[in-house]
C-alpha cells in the first residue's frame, strides 16, 4: 500500500501543537537557538566570511543584516551566508538520529525571513519546533545507509526541516507545504568528499537558501509536484537504499517530539562531533594525573568501526581539515588543555609540537567498543558504542578512561553558564562589543519574552571601535 507521505507531512506542519512535546520542549529549544546564534557569529569571525561576503557584494543589495558583519543581502543570499557561517566551524548542533546539523540550516532560514516580516520569539521557537520534528523523523525513513552511502544529511535532509519551519511560520496551506516540499526535494545536495574544506558548511547554506527560494516561490504562486517525496523518481527513491521506507515516517512524528527525545546535542568543542568523547577522554585523563605533556610515552585510543568515517584526515595541514581528524584532536587536547576557536585554525594546526605528539598517538577501530551496543552500525560516528583512551606514562603507569556520551550530548547537557560562555566568545571572534552580546544572549535566553526577533538579532554587529582599529 502506497503512503502518502507529502499530504501527512503537510497537514502535521498545518496543524500540530508544540504543547503536546511537554513543557520542557520549548527551554530545550531556546538553547539551540541560542547556540545557533552563537555560532553564526563565530562563522562571521572566520576565514569563510571574506569569500562569502565578496560573494554577497556581488549579489546586489538587500534588506536583510547579516548576523555579526556590517553587510545586508536579500532573503535567500542571507540564509546561505548564514547557514555557511553557522557550520563554518563545525561548532554546530547534532542531531545523532539523522545524522546531521539541522539547526544550522533551519535558524538561518527562519532568521533570514525575519526581517521584512517581523516574528516573535514564541513564534520563532513554534517554528523550529515543527521543522526539526519533520526532518527528524523524515530522516528515519530515509535511514542510516545514506549518510554512510556518502551523503551529507545536513544538505540532503536538515533542508525540509527549513521548509517545514518556513512553511510552519508562514502558515502555508496545505496543497503549498507540499508543493514547497516537492521544490526543495530538486535541490537536495551534499557529498562527505568535500568535508574538511569551506564547502562542508556550505551544504548548510545552501540548504538554507534552498528552503528560503522554495518556500517563497510557492508562495508568489509557483507550482510543484504534490508527492515528488514518496513519489517513483523521486526524493526517496533517488536518495534512498534498500533500507528507506516511507511508511516509517509519519507514525513517528510527535512520537516523541525530537526536541524532547532524543534532543539535540550542542557542542563543547568546536570540531566534528566524532572527536569528542575522544578530547573528553584526554581531558579526564588529565584531571586525575596533570598535563600529559611531558609525561605521556603512548596514547592509545580504541574506538567502535565506523567512528572514523568522517574522520578523513590522518595529518591535517589546515584548520578545516584538522576538524574531521582524531589524531589531530587528540593532539590539540593535550597541548591546548582549553579548546578553542584558535585550536583549530591554520597555524594552530602546523605547530610542530602537534607533529611530535602524533608519534605517540594511535587511533584503533575496535568491535569490543561495540560489544553493549548491538544496533550500533545504525548509529553516527559520534554515538555509536563507546571510546577508550589509554594513556602510557613515563613513570609506568597506564590510565584510561571510557566514555560513553559526549559532554554537550542531551544526557549530558551543557548549561546556559556554559552557553553564555561559548555566546561571548564566538561573538568576540567577529568583534561584536561583549556587553552587547551579553544583552543579546540575554534576549535569546528569555526568548518567549521577545516581540520581535530581526530587533534582537539587528544588534550583533561589529563594534565600531574594532571597524575604526582596523582602518588604522
Amino acid at each position: 500500500m502506497s503512503v502518502n507521505l507529502s499530504l501527512g507531512l503537510a497537514e502535521f506542519i498545518k496543524h500540530a501543537d508544540i504543547a503536546d512535546a511537554g513543557p520542557d520542549a520549548g527551554e530545550f529549544a531556546k538553547r539551540v537557538i541560542a547556540d545557533t546564534v552563537a555560532v553564526i557569529l563565530s562563522g562571521a569571525g572566520s576565514d569563510m566570511a571574506s569569500p562569502m561576503l565578496d560573494y554577497t557584494s556581488r549579489m546586489g543589495t538587500g534588506t536583510v543584516p547579516l548576523i555579526g558583519t556590517n553587510v545586508s543581502a536579500s532573503a535567500p543570499v542571507a540564509a546561505l551566508v548564514g547557514g555557511t557561517f553557522g557550520a563554518a566551524l563545525d561548532f554546530d548542533d547534532v542531531l545523532s538520529m539523522m545524522p546531521g546539523h539541522p539547526a544550522a540550516v533551519i535558524m538561518p532560514a527562519l532568521i533570514a525571513q525575519c526581517y521584512d516580516v517581523p516574528i516573535s520569539g514564541k513564534a520563532l521557537i513554534d517554528a523550529y519546533v515543527v521543522g526539526l520534528e519533520v526532518g527528524a523523523k523524515l530522516s528515519q525513513g530515509v535511514g542510516i545507509k545514506h549518510y554512510q552511502r556518502g551523503y551529507h544529511t545536513t544538505g540532503t535532509i536538515a533542508l525540509f526541516c527549513a521548509v517545514a519551519a518556513l512553511a510552519r511560520r508562514f502558515d502555508l496551506s496545505i496543497d503549498q507545504t507540499r508543493m514547497a516540499m516537492s521544490l526543495a526535494a530538486s535541490t537536495a545536495s551534499g557529498i562527505q568528499a568535500n568535508f574538511g574544506t569551506m564547502t562542508k558548511p556550505f551544504h548548510s547554506g545552501w540548504a538554507a537558501q534552498s528552503a528560503v527560494i522554495a518556500v517563497d516561490l510557492v508562495r508568489s504562486g509557483f507550482t510543484a509536484s504534490l508527492s515528488a517525496l514518496e513519489d517513483n523518481g523521486g526524493y526517496l527513491s533517488a536518495y534512498g537504499t534498500e533500507e528507506s521506507d516511507a511508511g516509517k515516517v509519519l507514525p513517528l512524528l510527535g512520537k516523541p517530539w525530537t526536541i524532547v527525545s532524543p534532543g539535540i546535542a550542542l557542542k563543547k568543542f568546536p570540531t566534528c562531533y566524532a572527536t569528542h568523547r575522544a578530547i573528553d577522554g584526554v581531558v579526564e585523563i588529565e584531571r586525575e594525573v596533570g598535563p600529559l605533556i611531558g609525561q605521556l610515552e603512548r596514547l592509545t585510543c580504541r574506538v567502535v568501526p565506523g567512528a572514523l568515517l568522517p574522520l578523513r584526515f590522518n595529518r591535517p595541514k589546515t584548520g578545516l581539515e584538522g576538524k574531521f581528524s582524531m589524531p589531530y584532536g587528540l593532539a590539540v587536547a593535550m597541548l591546548d588543555r582549553r579548546l578553542t576557536i584558535a585550536s583549530f585554525e591554520d597555524p594552530a594546526v602546523m605547530r610542530p609540537e602537534i607533529w611530535d605528539l602524533y608519534e605517540k598517538i594511535e587511533v584503533i577501530e575496535d568491535e569490543a567498543c561495540g560489544a553493549e551496543d548491538p544496533d550500533y552500525h545504525k548509529k553516527s560516528a559520534g554515538t555509536r558504542g563507546f571510546v577508550v583512551v589509554e594513556a602510557r606514562l613515563a613513570d609506568g603507569r597506564t590510565v584510561s578512561r571510557r566514555v560513553d556520551i559526549s559532554p554537550g550530548h542531551p544526557k549530558r547537557p551543557l548549561t546556559w553558564s556554559d552557553l553564555n560562555e561559548k555566546f561571548l566568545d564566538c561573538a568576540a571572534s567577529c568583534e561584536v562589543d561583549g556587553n552587547v552580546a551579553q544583552k543579546a544572549f540575554d534576549g535569546l535566553k528569555a526568548l518567549e519574552n521577545v516581540p520581535d526577533v530581526g530587533a534582537l538579532l539587528r544588534t550583533l554587529v561589529p563594534s565600531p571601535t574594532a571597524k575604526s582599529a582596523a582602518a588604522e
